[in-house]
């Protein structure tokens, strides 16, 4: 390394400079090769790039110099990786008229324009680390303050780093599909998710092949064998085990020299630096991070009725140690090669191959050219469905998401003869702050509502996955009801139709479509996602609210709280038919329509099975229990094959345990309204 000059004199003001904490930070950690042979030049380049996208001319010239400087890879990685790591922090910046102290984010405009820079020079280093440290910077400027999933700190800088990934082909290609679909999990800011979307199609067509395809060829192994594990060899003699589980769950045990477990908690054994634990714990959050996407990516195929040839399917899913611990757990159907028959099966290891084992101890080999897709209960008849229902609770099978307790939504009669909308869905009162979140979280592009001209009504969209030469989408629409009491935001809103369109092509245009016109797979997800919003943000879900609210409130909360089940309460109903009978309740429970019976010593009650609200015998008074009071601790273990968003089955178990004992009710919030 070649020292010519003081870094104070070699670095112009646009680089590095005193107006946020990342310049400072910098320069006192990288004096020495900041100011090495070719840097400073670099780095002012770099700092000039005050477009989104630079020139080929930028470009050129940025190879230029990383190649006149010796350390300059080494600049762009230890710049960039003190940016992934920047904290928001609390600045004084000196001005000519005094000082001023102010909170900034992670960079100031000056040094936002170098990073934006370095990422663009960094794209042209050969060299391991480049990949997942542009994807670091994306991940940590895309996220919103403290890592949540907010606003983005920086939307320029992510948005510059999923430009980059863009760029990036073959193997590097595939690890920026891995760290876009990290971000697709983690960050919020609607901005930086389309740029993402756009980054990972644009990679997919360079390289033939669909997003989606491209990311299940990108998941990565994280180092685990084929035994889902992998050991990482520590000082004194100790080794960390890292264990994937058959239920796709991670852990981190930690083996003596002698071979004998010991508690790998937060504090390491005495003769083990805490620090050797830091790395291989931050390993875990990680493999447990790609398990949720894998789940979340698997239960997007469903959607769409995704087929895989047997030896695509044997080598991304079931031989893959990450997601075949996932797939493993999942329900799925082979057809022959120039055969209409599907056979339905969980996955189970046939010597060096695999086959699908039914309910009745069959099993159908999956053969190379074979079709193979997941099982979805739209496609089977009722038959096979309660089979396969019974079959997962003997088994005490939980799937790592709701595929064979799936609801379905098949047309409605008046749906046939649709023109492109649907009510089903319609006159629902939501909390609006709630269901826009919910919205937003599930994929949906969901517009605000406010006092402002046109801000009566708005819409939420979501594209739908589908197998045909259509692209999907639905239109939720709803009004302003509500506003706070005590300021101008918006309370509830009131849901309308659902309406559909399609497109032909990548740039066609959307046109309506009728229901029925809509592939059968896709418009009943569509519809499930509107419905687990719709319960989750309705005010029936809340038991303090019975008669709040504004005039005709109360009377929407007893019609939607006590009415009709919808396909969720219904799918509940099968679940608790095959649960109860082995509980210690059973003598004192039964199904009744949409009412779970629970017989106490002190009255009988009704649990609906939508809400989850009570009604008392005789007189069908209303018994207000609020979940988060303690009430699950009254229910005895009992395995569940499913979970909600919600958890509204574990909620209703929860209720008619407590309530079967309501002698030992000691919640006066409940028993002076049992003894009134």
């Amino acid at each position: 390394m070649t020292i010519t000059a003081p870094l104070e004199t070699r670095l112009q003001h646009a680089v590095l400079d005193d107006d946020d904490g990342y310049g400072p930070r910098m320069r006192a950690a990288h004096a020495r090769i900041l100011a090495a042979e070719g840097v400073p030049a670099l780095l002012a380049h770099c700092a000039a790039l005050d477009t989104p996208r630079p020139t080929g001319r930028w470009r050129a010239e940025a190879a230029r110099l990383l190649a006149a400087a010796p350390d300059g890879a080494d600049v762009a990685r230890l710049l960039l990786d003190g940016f992934a790591g920047q904290p928001e922090s609390v600045v004084t910046v000196r001005w000519s008229y005094g000082e001023v102290t102010r909170e900034r984010g992670l960079t100031g405009g000056l040094n936002t324009r170098l990073v934006r820079g370095l990422l663009w020079a960094a794209a042209g280093i050969d060299a391991e680390w480049v990949v997942p440290l542009i994807g670091a910077c994306a991940r940590h400027a895309g996220t919103g303050r403290g890592g949540s999933g907010g606003l983005a700190r920086s939307a320029t800088v992510a948005t510059t780093a999923v430009a980059v990934l863009a760029t990036f082909g073959g193997a590097r290609g595939e690890a920026a599909v891995r760290c876009l679909a990290a971000l697709q999990a983690q960050v919020g800011d609607r901005t930086v998710l389309k740029g993402a979307a756009r980054a990972r199609q644009e990679i997919a067509r360079r390289a033939g092949l669909t997003p989606a395809q491209l990311r299940e060829r990108a998941v990565p192994d994280a180092g685990l064998d084929a035994r889902r594990i992998r050991e990482v060899p520590l000082p004194g003699g100790y080794t960390a085990v890292l264990t994937v589980d058959d239920t796709a769950a991670a852990s981190l045990t930690l083996r003596t020299a002698a071979g004998v477990a010991v508690e790998a908690g937060q504090e390491a054994p005495f003769d083990l630096p805490p620090g050797e634990m830091a790395g291989v714990r931050a390993e875990l959050r990680e493999l447990r991070a790609l398990l949720s996407a894998e789940r979340a990516r698997l239960e997007e195929r469903l959607t769409a009725g995704t087929e895989w040839t047997g030896a695509q399917w044997q080598r991304l899913y079931a031989d893959h140690p990450v997601t075949g611990a996932v797939a493993g757990a999942l329900l799925w159907e082979v057809r022959e090669a120039g055969s209409d028959v599907w056979c339905a099966g969980l996955p189970e290891r046939d010597g060096a191959g695999w086959c699908l084992a039914g309910p009745d101890g069959t099993a159908a080999p999956v053969g190379a050219s074979d079709q193979v897709r997941l099982w979805h209960p739209l496609r089977a008849d009722a038959e096979d469905v309660g089979a396969w229902r019974t079959e997962l609770t003997a088994r005490e099978l939980r799937q790592p998401f709701q595929q064979v307790f799936r609801e379905i939504y098949p047309l409605a009669p008046a749906e046939r003869t649709a023109v492109s909308s649907s009510d089903r869905f319609a006159a629902h009162i939501l909390r609006f702050p709630q269901a826009r979140a919910l919205m937003a979280a599930r994929g949906w592009s969901a517009g605000q509502l406010g006092y402002w001209d046109g801000g009566a009504e708005g819409e939420a969209v979501r594209e739908l996955a589908a197998r045909d030469a259509y692209a999907w989408r639905a239109r939720l629409s709803y009004r302003l009801v509500e506003r706070e009491q005590d300021g101008l935001d918006v309370a509830l809103c009131a849901t309308d139709r659902v309406r559909f369109e399609r497109r032909s092509g990548a740039r066609g245009a959307w046109s309506p479509a009728a229901p029925a016109e809509v592939p059968a797979l896709a418009l009943s997800e569509a519809f499930r996602e509107v419905g687990l919003v719709v319960a989750a943000a309705s005010i029936a879900a809340d038991p303090l609210w019975q008669d709040g609210g504004a005039d005709g409130h109360g009377a929407y909360w007893r019609r939607a709280a006590f009415g009709e089940l919808t396909a969720s309460g219904q799918v509940r109903a099968e679940a608790l038919a095959r649960l109860l009978p082995h509980t210690r309740i059973a003598g004192r429970t039964e199904l009744d329509g949409r009412f779970l019976r629970v017989r106490g010593d002190l009255r009988s009650y009704r649990v609906h099975l939508g809400s989850g609200h009570v009604l008392m015998d005789p007189d069908d008074s209303y018994l207000c229990i609020v979940a988060d009071r303690g009430v699950t601790a009254a229910a005895e273990p009992v395995f569940l094959p499913f979970e909600e968003d919600g958890g509204m089955l574990s909620v209703i178990l929860a209720k008619a345990f407590l309530l079967a004992d309501d002698l030992s009710l000691k919640d006066p919030s409940i028993t002076h309204q049992l003894l009134r």
